[in-house]
């Protein structure tokens, strides 16, 4: 075990984004087996670069290994493998298992998703008192609820921002907490479900301001004393489907008790595994076309 530097950061990496992100960024490649391989390569070029310039020294990645969850029995309409590319679902099992010869600690989530493994790990790093920081590499809005102070943010590596508790107020108009809630109430397409009709950013974020989640908004409008248009019919609604509000933020509630890691000393970087060549000379022999 290397000893701990006096300030340590953990990156948490998104595999599941960052593989979506280089499939459709980056020309196709295929391997001599006829399989792609192209968006593996992109996504293991990126995480060396962070690893090789010592950005990153503790890190996980959490990937969906299946794309459906056990939210898939809680609402019949949330998010399927259905309509992507088989071309980007090959590849998962490929990035597993490059990500693991790289000697970097991956979280193939089967009943969970990948956003709960990150969400778990971050909770779980936060704690140690030998870590400065927790990074969580991923713009998906859901992990903004695990955000806090500055001790766990959310980091863009796109855009190359980072947002922490003060950043994801101005950015929703809700505390961290209340980001389940949030999207509850406006819904979340790319998770499949559609929130409450009528509700919108500026509603749901000045209602929950004051009352931070969906249970302890009164059903009688005329207490809420915020500023939003048509609070009658918010009302109404709210009050027809709370129970469905109810369901929708537990689809957006990322679980923090599942099983990561024993300790963030398994996270350090050392190096990557002798089966890496192998796959890394797989990954680069690919032509691009």
């Amino acid at each position: 075990m290397v000893a701990w530097r006096s300030s340590v950061i953990v990156h948490l990496i998104d595999g599941t984004f960052e593989l979506f992100r280089h499939f459709y960024a980056v020309p196709q490649a295929q391997a001599s087996d006829g399989a792609e391989v192209a968006a593996v390569r992109g996504v293991i070029a990126s995480l060396r670069g962070m690893l090789n310039s010592r950005v990153a020294t503790h890190i996980g990645v959490a990937t969906d290994k299946v794309i459906e969850s056990f939210r898939n029995d809680l609402w019949p309409g949330y998010k399927t493998g259905d309509g992507i590319d088989p071309a980007l679902l090959s590849q998962f099992p490929l990035l597993e298992e490059a990500l693991a010869a790289c000697g970097v600690m991956v979280w193939p989530m089967v009943e969970y998703e990948a956003d709960d493994a990150l969400a778990a790990a971050a909770v779980q790093a936060a704690a140690d008192p030998r870590v400065t920081q927790v990074r969580i590499c991923t713009p998906d809005k859901d992990l903004a609820q695990c955000v806090s102070g500055t001790r766990i943010v959310q980091e863009d590596r796109m855009r190359r921002t980072i947002r922490d508790e003060a950043g994801v107020i101005a950015r929703f108009g809700v505390p961290p907490a209340s980001v389940p809630d949030y999207l509850a109430l406006v819904g979340d397409a790319s998770d499949g479900y559609p929130g409450l009709q009528g509700w919108g950013a500026k509603s749901a974020a000045a209602v929950l301001a004051k009352f931070r989640h969906i249970d302890r908004i009164p059903a009688d409008y005329r207490t809420w004393g915020v500023n939003v248009g048509r609070p009658g019919a918010l009302s109404i609604t709210l009050e027809k489907n709370r129970q469905l509000a109810m369901l929708f933020r537990d689809l957006a509630t990322l679980r923090t008790n599942i099983p990561v890691f024993d300790s963030v000393d398994q996270l350090e970087w050392h190096g990557p595994r002798k089966e890496f060549q192998a796959i890394k000379q797989r990954l680069d022999s690919a032509p691009v076309f």
